[in-house]
């Protein structure tokens, strides 16, 4: 019902005024990620190995990936829309650690408490998480080549897609696991293999016909409202494209953490952030090279100090939960600084905000120092616990 007025404009060629386009497009391209990550879901019974929670993750962001690649692309040969890839990825990034992380570990405690009747302080992670949280922290490191050079550059780009992809390999090398499917995934998942395999394949091509066709039109009406409404256009593409096309993810994971699932959803959303901070931020020069850039996507000095607050942000959340225990006190520090930056404006306020999150990163560090090597080491041994 969401997507037809979408895809009624687009095949009519019509051009409605920017705030109804946002509201119309937005809505399809929401709708299209519910149906991709039903789809997703659905597909981990044929999926087999630890591949299965990273294809989910993968998938359910990747409205949010076509729509950051078209304004990379487009930056290529209009440079007034450089900004706009920078700030939709910072932005998506930020969201999916200042709130997604944060809401599920507190309502997975809640549940757990509601359960049991007794006092619960934190959310236990697995073992194999750590495999995770360790290619996480090595590109969170790498990352910080980025607001130190002004740059995205082609090659830096490429050693993020290697990463990732030995990250793929690393987790077909898991154990087989049963997918625990819940509302509309797990109608799907009771039908007939064939039925089944059909749906969900009918269900991907929907999904990303809807997504190709309307990513443009979302990403240019997210421009063109902000000059409507008077709003900082930076500010619209930066939190409420991200907004809109993480919502399913953010909706699976919740639920999850409310039926008692906990580990479940968190280790989904380390997933998706190991996917955006090398899949999506490795696309990028590689989409502005495509549409006429250079070999570098090179960032103002506003887009560095997004860069900088994104990747202390991520060393703060990794170093919190190195133990494999995600406690509720870091839950709502990450959720506090998160929501405090909106009243920071100036670039001395987001240099203090970033200078917070890098003490906090490095007494969560000290802390948790005895499990650094083993993190650091998971992706390269077998167990994925840094002991081969």
């Amino acid at each position: 019902m969401f997507i037809l007025p979408a895809l009624a404009l687009r095949l009519w060629g019509m051009h409605p005024n920017p705030i109804a386009a946002l509201l119309i497009y937005g809505a399809a391209v929401v709708a299209a990620s519910f149906l991709l990550a039903w789809a997703a879901e659905a597909a981990q019974i044929d999926v087999s190995g630890g591949l299965a929670i990273a294809v989910l993750a993968l998938v359910v962001v990747l409205p949010e990936y076509a729509v950051d690649l078209y304004f990379a692309y487009t930056a290529g040969h209009d440079p007034a829309y450089v900004q706009y890839a920078a700030a939709n990825m910072t932005g998506s990034n930020r969201l999916l650690m200042g709130i997604g992380w944060p809401l599920v570990v507190l309502i997975s405690i809640a549940a757990a408490k509601r359960v049991t009747g007794k006092p619960v302080t934190a959310l236990a992670l697995e073992s194999d998480n750590r495999v995770e949280l360790g290619f996480l922290l090595v590109a969170g490191v790498a990352a910080f080549v980025i607001p130190a050079t002004g740059q995205i550059h082609l090659v830096f780009g490429a050693a993020l897609l290697a990463w990732f992809g030995f990250y793929l390999y690393r987790l077909t090398r898991g154990d087989v696991e049963e997918p625990d499917l819940i509302g509309t995934a797990a109608a799907i998942g009771t039908l007939p293999d064939r039925t089944r395999r059909t749906t969900v394949i009918s269900m991907f091509a929907v999904a990303a016909a809807v997504i190709v066709a309307c990513a443009e039109p979302f990403a240019n009406s997210l421009v063109h409202a902000g000059t409507e409404l008077g709003v900082d256009q930076f500010l619209l593409v930066q939190w409420v494209a991200p907004l809109a096309t993480e919502a399913p993810e953010f909706t699976i994971a919740i639920i999850f953490a409310a039926r008692g699932k906990g580990t479940a959803a968190i280790a989904m959303l380390i997933s998706s952030k190991v996917n955006q901070w090398t899949l999506l931020v490795g696309s990028l020069p590689l989409a502005y090279l495509a549409g006429g850039g250079g070999p570098a996507l090179m960032l103002d000095g506003r887009q560095i100090e997004e860069m900088l607050l994104t990747a202390t942000q991520t060393m703060m959340g990794v170093a919190l939960i190195l133990a494999l225990r995600f406690h509720r006190r870091s839950a709502w520090t990450l959720l506090a600084l998160f929501i405090i930056q909106f009243a920071i404006t100036s670039t001395h306020g987001r240099m203090i905000l970033c200078g917070v999150y890098a003490v906090v990163a490095a007494v969560a560090l000290a802390v948790n120092h005895r499990q650094l090597v083993p993190t650091l080491t998971a992706p390269f041994t077998r167990n994925g616990n840094g002991h081969r």
